[in-house]
């Protein structure tokens, strides 16, 4: 959402609180011995410009156009995560290069002012121009066209912060390229590191990601990449091979629910996806994600964290939002109480009703089809 601004000014996100009550939610998780970090979560990436398309039919053939009215700009890549945790009253940190034009601007100001995040570690590259993705939305999934360009090399760190990262109760570190080095230090200090990547575009699915996994607490991919970095033929198999790596692995089936093998306690769960209509399912991943590590961090059973998840990402797909399709605490309240799945289905996320701040109401922050701005 956007208010207008000056003409040749970068357009202004709406800087209005998106989540009532988020920062009674943050309390709520239990900061364990000692005195509580800076941060509860620290993360680093890569903010894309998502533009993100809904409604259609499917792709367009060559030669054709297809008219859609469901569009939403959005703050995308490592932000999708960053919002989810913010929304859910989490302390987010976050390290990442941002663009010196238009969109960079906007995405700095929708992270920092709307979102809250603390953006503290980024850095601004003069010059730079922001990435760019265009999400096209059809049948429950969706494809993606993505523009980027490498950081200059002179503005480019070479993992993530240019100086030691916060202290943190929790980091989420891409295990598709080499770790940052500071996450040993992090994990040693008792930080929870957390691993993700992003779809392999050269289809080799290396052995040596895997083999990073012995440095993480737990591991978060999808179906599809668990199992071609395993070589398996089902998510169940593929979560059983990557337990053998890796304390706790989650395998997130999307419309199937997830599956996780907790092999430090011995445990195993599986939940079932929350029977919503899906209109758009960008950053589904990533909510889910965010959800499982507030409901850690909350100190939650294994079932109830995959519900949580479960619940925080359902939930988002019913927006063309992306980022800011992620759910605050009013929202998770207001469907407790829309009637929209069955009480049988409900009764399983009574656990989350003692979470929810009494100043939560339904009004989130969504995304827009522009950036609107005078002139």
């Amino acid at each position: 959402m956007t208010q207008q601004t000056a003409p040749g000014r970068a357009p202004v996100p709406s800087l209005a609180e998106p989540c009532a009550g988020r920062e009674a939610a943050g309390a709520r998780p239990p900061a364990g011995r000692g005195p509580a970090p800076a941060l509860d979560v620290f993360l680093t990436g890569q903010v894309f410009m998502d533009m993100i398309f809904t409604g259609l039919p499917g792709l367009p053939p060559p030669g054709t156009e297809i008219v859609t009215d469901g569009l939403g700009s959005a703050p995308g890549g490592v932000a999708n995560i960053a919002v989810a945790m913010s929304r859910l009253g989490l302390r987010v940190g976050l390290a990442a290069p941002f663009g010196d034009d238009m969109f960079g601007a906007y995405l700095w100001r929708t992270l920092a002012e709307q979102e809250g995040v603390d953006l503290g570690p980024s850095r601004r590259v003069p010059g730079w121009s922001t990435p760019v993705t265009v999400s096209m939305a059809y049948d429950s999934d969706r494809s993606m066209v993505t523009f980027e360009r490498p950081v200059p090399a002179a503005q480019a760190g070479p993992d993530g912060p240019g100086a030691p990262p916060p202290a943190a109760r929790a980091c989420v570190v891409d295990v598709d390229r080499p770790l940052p080095s500071w996450t040993a230090g992090m994990r040693e200090r008792g930080t929870l590191v957390f691993g993700d990547l992003g779809w392999d575009q050269t289809g080799a699915w290396p052995a040596e990601v895997l083999d990073r996994l012995a440095h993480v607490d737990a591991f978060l991919p999808n179906a599809a990449e668990a199992m071609s970095y395993t070589r398996t033929r089902s998510p169940a198999e593929a979560a059983e091979a990557l337990a053998e790596r890796v304390p706790l692995v989650v395998v997130k089936c999307g419309g199937d629910g997830a599956i996780a093998i907790d092999s430090a306690a011995g445990e195993r769960a599986e939940t079932r996806a929350l029977p919503v209509r899906a209109l758009d399912p960008t950053g589904a991943g990533d909510v889910f994600a965010a959800g499982f590590v507030f409901a850690t961090l909350a100190g939650l059973a294994l079932p109830e964290r995959l519900r949580f998840a479960n619940l925080c990402a359902g939930l988002s797909v019913r927006h063309r939002s992306g980022s800011l399709g992620s759910p605050c605490w009013g929202e998770i309240a207001a469907f407790g109480e829309s009637g929209e799945v069955p009480e049988s289905v409900l009764a399983d996320y009574a656990f989350v009703i003692p979470f929810i701040p009494e100043a939560a109401d339904d009004t989130v922050v969504r995304a827009e089809p522009t950036l609107r701005r005078e002139g």
